[in-house]
């Protein structure tokens, strides 16, 4: 490393020693509406009404028809079961009486939206999304209905127009059982002449390469000749944005229409068949739609591509909601193997991190206190190895079981605890005060136990292992990201090892360096210099106290900070009380622990109540440039065509904070990014937060920092841990 590098990285940690995924609506779109308690909720996007036919009423043996009614305000639209590029489709969960069963909803054939680059299926104006309602022959109606029965409806749909505001409603609509209600006739058979009609030919998929040959029979001669849009039913097949004439080709020959259509990259596996709805291209709003539906037998097999990143809300979603997934598949020799090397890589890499500093000087004065005691140095460097790996293999068994529980998490989980942030707090401060010289471990103990670390060096080693990796944790290195997102989707054993290669590098320095007698040579002698350095190295752990008290600032606000910092003095006097002689230690130490024991239970719950507001986005050079991140924000910057880089940072992350202070907070950079018209998004994970853990696991990270680049019409391009200018600039030089 240069010297210039290094100075950067000291800078940075010193620095930072001075100094929430799903946004609420209410925050980033304005208010939801209110649950309605009748039969319509109208908002200034749209006004939906639960409506039925029933012209017979509630018949035993009958259907009757029951749907949502959807008006759109100008320029507004909702989304079909497939929504294209973005969007989400409108989702209708029914709440009958016992008896009653509903069918599937009935869509209307979609138009294509085009907004930007990117292309929605969706619908405006107005749209009925009808179902059936199966009346059984025994049905009885519930006594006490007085001749009628609640039909009640909970339903969810995504505005957009540039903007996309989440919207819901709760429904209620009383039936009768006898009589009729046939008032919404006319709209229900405008809806079904909506519906794609059932394709009399027959219709054949073969895949070639990347492409979809596509061969159709039996439309109508009315648009022989004509050109058709084709809809997929199956998101994630077809490239909704694809452009006819350009991206793929049709053409009639006699009373057969084929179609060379390309595959999207975040397709998933083959599948046997593939239902289609076919459609004359260019209707506009207000048209009458016409359609055709067909499933097209799939002939041959494509290869299935890695998902992109969490570019769509809906795979946000769905990440954030799968808290029971099965087990994970074992992996093939050759992605566990990857996987391996990239967690040794990283464990390496992780050495030469800013939170890794501090366990620099524990080890150098371990290399000197050994000397020339070449049994003793190698003694010590296996136990160092020993309890770095076991202590990763501990972290990362944790991390495994809490997931396999349902808690959605990553790498660095235990610091999004405001308690284990305290602890860790208090830990280094002693060590702080213990390298500085106030106290001495062998004053508390007895004799024995204080001539221990000299009898058995061994465990001493050991323990500063598991120090780097309770400092070493917020950190994520080059090549650590990548495998610590393979490991989370692994089964446990073949996770554990990657936990474990992760230990074997970063503690392979210290173990060849044990095992090679040349380092104990480059460094002085033992003597008075020891005692001089020993003291020095307190800074950096009271540096580190600071950093530590500063992100549960971020976590549990100024009164959180502010108690903390009481405590760790009030417990501090208490050391310092334990170093006197006589009855002035009795006295002083009695009174010491009971203020600190009254102020603990004063003040100590600041500590781990979180804030009642999220914290603000950043407070480094150049924060006024970034929002705060959301995956409802990224699907509406995308469906505008605008180009998205998202950080996915934390308080307790150092190397965050060096690549915000230096990469991110650049002139350069900053004037790229407003000339592209790059927003800047920023996912603030310093608190648990399970959309962001669903948005880093579809990136296949697990950890931060992690930055992304999302461009429409482009896959996103995940940069590396470690910023730097001409990376970025490189980067946004391709937009």
């Amino acid at each position: 490393m240069s010297h210039r590098t290094f100075h950067r990285l000291l800078y940075a940690l010193f620095f930072i020693a001075a100094s929430a995924g799903w946004t609420s609506a209410n925050a980033q779109f304005g208010n939801k509406p209110a649950l309605a308690t009748g039969s319509v909720v109208s908002t200034p996007q749209v006004r939906a009404e639960l409506v039925a036919h029933a012209p017979e009423g509630l018949t035993p043996g009958q259907t009757v028809w029951v749907g949502l009614w959807l008006t759109h305000q100008k320029d507004w639209h909702t989304y079909w079961k497939n929504p294209g590029d973005s969007g989400l489709p409108t989702e209708l969960t029914w709440e009958l009486p016992p008896g009653l069963d509903v069918g599937e909803t009935a869509w209307p054939v979609p138009r294509l939206i085009r907004i930007g680059k990117l292309a929605n299926y969706g619908y405006d104006g107005q749209v009925l999304l009808a179902a059936p309602l199966q009346v059984p022959a025994s049905f009885k109606p519930p006594p006490g209905g007085q001749g009628q029965v609640d039909i009640r409806l909970r339903a969810t749909w995504l505005a957009c127009r540039v903007e996309c505001i989440p919207e819901e409603g709760s429904f209620v609509l009383q039936l009768p059982v006898r009589s009729s209600t046939a008032m919404h006739s006319a709209l229900f058979a405008q809806a079904q002449g909506a519906q794609p009609q059932p394709l009399q030919g027959q219709s054949h998929v073969t895949v070639d390469g990347e492409r979809l040959q596509l061969r159709v029979t039996g439309l109508p001669a009315s648009v022989h000749g004509q050109p058709l849009e084709v809809f997929a039913e199956t998101p994630a097949v077809l490239v909704p944005a694809a452009v006819p004439g350009q991206d793929w080709t049709q053409a009639w020959q006699g009373g057969t229409w084929t179609a060379s259509l390309p595959l999207s990259p975040e397709r998933g596996a083959s599948p046997a068949h593939l239902p289609l709805v076919l459609a004359p291209e260019g209707r506009s709003a207000g048209d009458t739609p016409q359609g055709w539906h067909t499933v097209a037998a799939v002939e041959g097999e494509w290869s299935r591509a890695a998902p992109l990143t969490g570019v769509s809300p809906a795979l946000a979603a769905a990440l954030a909601a799968n808290q029971n997934t099965p087990p994970a598949p074992a992996a093939s020799g050759g992605a566990l193997l990857t996987a391996l090397l990239g967690g040794l890589m990283g464990g390496l890499l992780l050495n030469l991190m800013p939170c890794v500093f501090p366990v620099l000087a524990i080890k150098v004065m371990g290399f000197a206190r050994h000397g020339s005691h070449q049994r003793a140095q190698r003694l010590g460097g296996l136990a160092y190895t020993l309890g770095v790996v076991l202590s990763f293999l501990a972290l990362g068994g944790l991390l495994l079981a809490l997931r396999a529980a349902g808690e959605q998490l990553g790498w660095g989980f235990q610091l999004q605890s405001p308690a284990v942030v305290a602890v860790l707090a208090l830990l280094f401060t002693l060590i702080g005060l213990n390298l500085s010289g106030v106290f001495e471990f062998g004053q508390f103990v007895p004799g024995r136990l204080a001539t221990l670390q000299a009898r058995h060096p061994a465990g001493d080693a050991f323990l500063t292992g598991v120090l780097a990796v309770a400092i070493a944790s917020p950190c994520t290195a080059p090549f650590m990201g990548a495998a610590l997102g393979f490991a989370i989707d692994m089964p446990a054993p073949q996770a554990l090892a990657v936990f474990a290669a992760l230990g074997i590098g970063m503690a392979l320095p210290y173990l060849l360096a044990a095992w090679v007698p040349a380092v104990a040579g480059w460094l002085p002698r033992p003597g008075a210099w020891m005692d001089t350095f020993r003291r020095a190295m307190a800074f950096p752990m009271f540096a580190t106290v600071v950093w530590l008290v500063w992100v549960l600032g971020q976590q549990s606000g100024i009164d959180g900070a502010g108690a903390l910092l009481a405590l760790l003095v009030a417990g501090s006097s208490v050391v310092w009380a334990l170093t006197l002689r006589g009855r002035t230690r009795v006295v002083m130490v009695s009174v010491l622990i009971a203020f600190t024991a009254w102020l603990a239970s004063a003040i100590g719950p600041h500590i781990t109540q979180p804030l009642d507001t999220p914290a603000p986005v950043a407070n480094t050079p150049g924060a006024a440039h970034w929002q705060a991140w959301s995956a409802e924000r990224v699907a509406e910057l995308g469906a505008a065509g605008k180009p998205v880089f998202v950080d996915f940072t934390a308080a307790w992350c150092v190397t965050c904070q060096y690549n915000k202070r230096n990469a991110l907070a650049d002139a350069d950079v900053l004037a790229d990014f407003a000339r592209h018209g790059v927003t800047l998004l920023r996912a603030d994970w310093t608190r648990r937060d399970s959309a962001i853990t669903a948005a880093l696991a579809a990136l296949g990270r697990n950890g931060v920092p992690v930055y992304v680049l999302m461009a429409p019409g482009r896959a996103p391009l995940v940069l590396t841990e470690i910023l730097s200018v001409s990376e970025l600039r490189a980067a946004l030089a391709t937009l």
